[in-house]
């Protein structure tokens, strides 16, 4: 695996880590999650990190399939150009159902290197 690949895959990775933390320091209520602002804001920002990184690994491997990647890019862009649209069911809802799917693809491609 190509030097950069492999660090964008681990700087996916590693966000990944933070926002499981995330979701258990709220213990997976939605309730805790809407109520803290700064929770939500870290929220953001990792996932613009990963779309960051995403779109980086579209850009410079094509070859590589990341199965929602038009749509973490467009999250990322969302987040860092219209922010005051990011709503924070959205981001639960990516936290909850997007994160696992993505983190599964992650393993993956590390395992296939």
């Amino acid at each position: 695996m190509q030097p950069k690949l492999l660090k964008y895959i681990l700087d996916i990775e590693s966000v990944i880590g933070e926002i499981e933390n995330i979701d258990r320091r709220v213990e997976g209520d939605f309730t805790r999650f809407i109520d803290d602002i700064l929770i939500q804001r870290a929220a953001e920002r990792d996932l613009e990190i990963i779309g960051e990184a995403v779109r980086n690994i579209r850009d410079q491997f094509p070859e590589i399939n990341i199965s929602s990647s038009s749509k973490i890019i467009g999250l990322r862009n969302l987040i860092a150009h219209a922010y005051d649209s990011v709503e924070p069911e959205m981001l639960w809802g990516i936290i909850q159902r997007d994160i696992p799917v993505l983190k599964k693809e992650i393993q993956e491609m590390k395992k296939s290197a």
